[in-house]
């Protein structure tokens, strides 16, 4: 079985269920705040976990505060041998807004997710090989390195860049095999108002495009290949960690399916289905088991 490293951003959330969004100047109760195991890394992770994929996960956490998160993984059943502990900064936190729809708004605090070193990547990739997987997002440091080292070991990269800055356009975005975007990120991207797959391709020629569009549903596209994907219908409670909960399905599912994207695109729609039906983000993602078992309506 080909091994997905997850290299990704661990944090402890707190989320706050609120009437609104807070607005400036505004003093807002809260009528409900939970803490969890969080991150898109970390979430990322639980994904894959959960689609039965093997998982290992690097990463930094802070001595004092990251145990938690650590065996929280652990209880996942993912190896953890490569995420380090440091003494000298405590862990990322997201701090969640939840409004009555069910919608989301984060601050982050990158914490120790910013304390990656070069020695520790190359620690990590040196277990891994050709044809392996690697799973980024943009709440970690050391990305431009990451990807490269990756490339030379013939990984496969699979790059999710949210939070989007523009400080993307820095990385090596030519070497990424599989970009996971909302359709936010994909305008962004290609530099446009609208979206532009064939912008898109003309810009990363060698790269497969896998775009979330809400309630529109989803999309892949390389340049051989275009399939759609309608979105499940679903009372949705929470948002926080659907496109995690995609990502990492779509991926398990890849790799299982021996490349099947239209497949890829079915289960990795009801997997977010079932999580944004459920409150919280990681602790709402589905096992392979709940979507078999799961009546769905188009």
């Amino acid at each position: 079985m080909k091994k997905v490293l997850s290299f990704g951003s661990l944090n402890i959330d707190y989320t706050y269920h609120v009437d609104h969004f807070v607005q400036p100047g505004e003093t807002l109760s809260a009528t409900n705040r939970t803490m969890c195991c969080g991150g898109k890394g970390l979430n990322q992770s639980i994904s894959l976990a959960q689609a039965n994929a093997s998982v290992f996960h690097a990463g930094a956490v802070g001595l004092q505060d990251g145990q938690i998160l650590i065996n929280y993984l652990n209880s996942h059943h993912i190896d953890t041998s490569n995420i380090v502990q440091l003494e000298s900064i405590g862990s990322g936190n997201a701090f969640i807004q939840v409004d009555r729809k069910g919608e989301n708004s984060i601050v982050l605090y990158q914490g120790a997710n910013f304390s990656i070193t070069k020695k520790h990547v190359d620690q990590t990739l040196e277990k891994f090989g050709e044809g392996d997987w690697i799973v980024l997002q943009n709440e970690i440091n050391q990305l431009d390195y990451i990807i490269k080292k990756a490339k030379d070991k013939m990984m496969n990269i699979c790059f999710n860049p949210s939070p989007i800055t523009n400080t993307i356009f820095q990385l090596p975005l030519n070497l990424i095999d599989y970009f996971f975007l909302n359709e936010h990120e994909a305008k962004i991207l290609c530099n446009n108002e609208i979206l532009e797959p064939d912008k898109l391709l003309n810009l990363y020629p060698k790269a497969k495009f896998i775009i979330t569009l809400g309630s529109k549903g989803s999309i892949y596209f390389d340049n051989s290949h275009i399939y759609k994907q309608k979105a499940y219908k679903t009372n949705v409670i929470d948002t926080t960690g659907a496109g995690d909960t995609f990502t990492g399905y779509f991926i398990a599912t890849l790799i299982e399916t021996e490349c099947s994207y239209k497949n890829a695109l079915d289960i990795a729609s009801k997997a977010s289905a079932i999580a944004v039906s459920k409150q919280g983000a990681s602790s709402s993602i589905p096992c392979l088991e709940d979507i078999i078992n799961t009546n769905f309506e188009e």
